[in-house]
């Protein structure tokens, strides 16, 4: 009797044993429920497009049957880097990744290519590394261009001018690669006016260092601008246009020249655009302060990347890439490049409201 006892034992113990390593190796390698398990990882919960993104992207592949773990690493790098490793131990089968320094994930890109989980860099491009296998974001030099030919159109440039234009210049962040890229297309731009004395910038400061803004920091945009305001602007020398790459930017220049009386009397705000189409850009667009913003639609960066992660999943190719203009420094990665289009105030309605990106009650309207 002893020894059956011991036998039925013996058995339940390794029946559970079993049972265990079973269930967590399916976890592991596929996700709740035998699902396939996909990691998205954003950069920040503090900015309203990252969320947008994070969610259209995770919705999307929900839809499709599969398990999405979506993490967000609240623009602090060490963070970022233990998520992506995680997630590799855990056995995802694509990462989706918006790097907040892309030259910082060297080793966690390694590590995911050592365990054979293929990488989308999601609209920022991941840097230095051969172990990228896809980029998805939006033709990026093309932005910068239209950033460019919002100030060209905003300040009438080619129309005949009686004195120069005067206009300040504002980057994006040194660690992104876009905000090169944006800046690099916004200057081409309007290069022809600067060579014809049409521009002018009083600061000097023109160059992509002098004019970078540390992670897109609003605050630090603003201040910027206020030193720039109290050192350049005295006088009849009165600020025309502001280049910036990014609506909370875009607010906080403008904040910073309503402060010392711009937007009363004769001194009328400066034409300035930005990026991402925000909820406050576009109450402000409405209400004739900023002059315009790029929208950059999450939903089709969202659905492209939705499609291109269950391609790689089935085994599928990918179609429509990019295979000349991103290289990281260590290759050219291929790329699925999608358009954006210019919201100013009297398109707001239709490109905005129409369609959904934002809805009336959350505008105010």
């Amino acid at each position: 009797m002893k020894l059956v006892k011991k036998v039925l034992l013996a058995g339940m113990v390794l029946a559970i044993a079993a049972g265990t390593v079973f269930a967590g190796g399916k976890q592991e390698s596929a996700g709740g429920g035998g699902k396939t398990l996909i990691g998205v990882i954003m950069p920040t919960r503090s900015e309203e497009r990252w969320i947008k993104d994070g969610n259209a992207v995770k919705e999307g592949l929900e839809k499709l049957g599969y398990a999405v773990e979506l993490q967000y690493s609240d623009d602090d790098i060490p963070t970022q880097t233990r998520q992506i490793d995680d997630l590799i131990t855990r056995g995802v089968k694509v990462l989706v990744i918006a790097s907040i320094d892309g030259s910082a994930l060297g080793t966690q890109l390694a590590n995911a290519k050592a365990a054979n989980v293929p990488v989308i860099a999601y609209d920022r491009l991941l840097m230095q590394s051969p172990n990228v296998d896809y980029y998805v974001t939006f033709d990026n030099y093309k932005v910068g261009q239209q950033m460019g030919n919002i100030l060209v159109k905003g300040l009438s440039l080619d129309a005949p001018k009686k004195k120069p234009v005067i206009i300040e210049l504002f980057a994006g962040s040194p660690d992104d690669n876009n905000a090169t890229v944006f800046y690099q297309g916004a200057m081409d731009t309007l290069k022809p006016y600067f060579d014809n004395g049409t521009l002018q910038v009083p600061s000097g400061q023109t160059g992509f260092t002098a004019v970078a803004t540390l992670r897109w920091d609003a605050a630090e945009a603003q201040k910027r601008m206020e030193n720039l305001l109290s050192r350049y602007y005295s006088g009849n020398v009165v600020l025309d246009g502001i280049l910036s790459p990014y609506d909370p930017m875009s607010l906080s220049a403008l904040e910073a020249c309503k402060a010392v009386g711009y937007g009363s009397g004769n001194k009328p705000l400066p034409v300035v655009g930005g990026q991402d189409c925000v909820v406050a850009a576009v109450k402000s667009i409405m209400a004739g302060e900023q002059y315009a913003t790029i929208l950059k639609d999450t939903r089709s960066l969202g659905a492209a990347t939705v499609e291109m992660v269950d391609k790689i999943i089935k085994g599928q190719t990918i179609s429509g890439l990019d295979t000349t203009q991103y290289n990281n420094g260590a290759k050219v990665i291929p790329s699925l490049l999608l358009d954006v289009v210019v919201v100013t105030k009297d398109n707001v309605q239709k490109e905005v409201v129409d369609t959904g990106y934002h809805t009336r009650a959350v505008l105010g309207l």
